[in-house]
């Protein structure tokens, strides 16, 4: 059992940190070896709509799997949740190891249980957001957004391992990882004093959930922010071998790099959020990535403006996500945050899933990445005016409420 000493907020949150970068580097396991598959042809010939579709396969599972998980969460607690999804996760990641990295379609069932690993973030939220008071939430929840790094390691890790140390090698250490700290977990982690299960069923909360106002907004602005940040993250690699004519390992350092951009702006995000309100956080993230998608629709050398935009956008689309939990943790009941949590985590899913899917088609039937850019530029327009507007209302009138 956990000590006294070790049930403090920042333990917990270290905890949740942790476990968000350790499921997401499992999720994000097939989408480095996407270009690398396509070249080499150990799956057969491979379009650049089947690359696509195999690295946006965990994701779209990943989110709408968030809808079930949160409200598991709001039910069980962290404290079980946690090595729960973990542990679930470890399956598929032997599966892709030993069975399915010959055959495409082993692999797409691979990748579709995989997305097990992305619903832990619906388990976070609710569980960062009982530890913390309000005017401390938007710092902790960024922070444990931050986890999304796992991803990085996952982009800086998977190829090199892959062709250094085996096939499967990066997979069995992945499982390694996951399996130890579920048992840490399980053991260190605790849910925060007062937690109440409600007492409704998980159908009656979804439907109450998904009727409240700030679901459907959170939900939009999320699948822009996060969405665009994890369309880039399972997608940049593919997109810069080809564009840019990176090879496979450079185009994952380069992702990694725009990762950690991404990853060091989520707390921030929430930071400025607790400090200076949401909806200015987010308008300004929106209004970065409006220019800079615009400009890397022109495809700009990487050794100047294309890579400042690429980080620009990173830098936005990190702090918007951040500001967007912040808004949920400021607007909504602590009892329903992890079922909003999973709606709106499962949005963000959504909105990463699409994008790699349209660039692919894109690509593959006019041989450019300007008119799929130029979509996610319009989009960010869009999600900026919903934000000084309908969002703003929204924020208004809980806080003088």
């Amino acid at each position: 059992m956990a000590t006294p000493r070790l049930r403090n907020p920042w333990t917990m949150l270290a905890m949740a940190t942790l476990g968000f970068a350790v499921n997401f580097w499992a999720w994000a396991l097939i989408s480095p070896l996407g270009p690398l598959f396509r070249d080499t042809g150990s799956l057969g010939p491979l379009t650049e709509s089947d690359v696509a579709l195999l690295v946006a396969i965990p994701v779209v599972v990943g989110a709408l799997g968030r809808i079930l998980v949160g409200g598991l969460t709001d039910t069980y607690g962290g404290r079980l949740m946690f090595p729960l999804v973990s542990a679930v996760t470890i399956l598929p990641v032997l599966f892709i190891a030993f069975v399915a990295l010959d055959s495409y379609t082993l692999l797409l069932v691979g990748g579709f249980f995989l997305g097990v690993g992305g619903t832990v973030f619906a388990v976070g939220v609710p569980f960062v957001n009982s530890w913390f008071p309000p005017e401390r939430r938007g710092l902790a929840i960024g922070i444990f957004g931050a986890g999304m790094g796992g991803t990085a390691i996952s982009a800086l890790t998977t190829v090199k391992l892959y062709d250094g140390l085996g096939t499967t090698s990066p997979f069995i250490i992945t499982a390694a990882v996951l399996a130890l700290y579920a048992v840490a977990a399980w053991f260190v982690m605790r849910d925060a004093p007062g937690r109440t299960a409600p007492t409704t069923s998980l159908l009656v909360r979804l439907a109450a959930n998904a009727r409240l106002t700030i679901t459907w907004q959170a939900s939009i602005l999320y699948s822009v922010a996060f969405g665009g940040y994890v369309a880039f993250s399972v997608y940049l690699p593919a997109y810069l071998k080809t564009a840019h004519d990176l090879t496979a390992a450079d185009a994952a350092n380069r992702m990694a790099g725009f990762v950690l951009v991404a990853v060091l702006m989520r707390p921030v995000g929430g930071w400025l959020s607790d400090r200076f309100g949401a909806v200015p956080v987010l308008a300004v993230g929106y209004g970065i990535v409006v220019v800079g998608a615009g400009l890397s629709a022109a495809t700009p050398p990487l050794d100047g403006l294309g890579t400042v935009a690429f980080l620009a956008m990173a830098a936005a689309l990190g702090s918007g996500s951040g500001a967007t939990f912040a808004l949920i943790a400021t607007v909504t009941e602590p009892s329903r945050v992890g079922g909003v949590s999973g709606l709106v985590g499962a949005a963000g899913g959504l909105g990463g899933f699409v994008p790699p899917l349209v660039m692919g088609y894109v690509y593959g039937r006019t041989d450019s990445y300007a008119i799929g850019l130029v979509m996610l530029s319009v989009t960010a327009a869009l999600a900026l005016v919903l934000t000084l507007t309908v969002v703003r209302r929204t924020a208004n009138a809980r806080t003088t409420a």
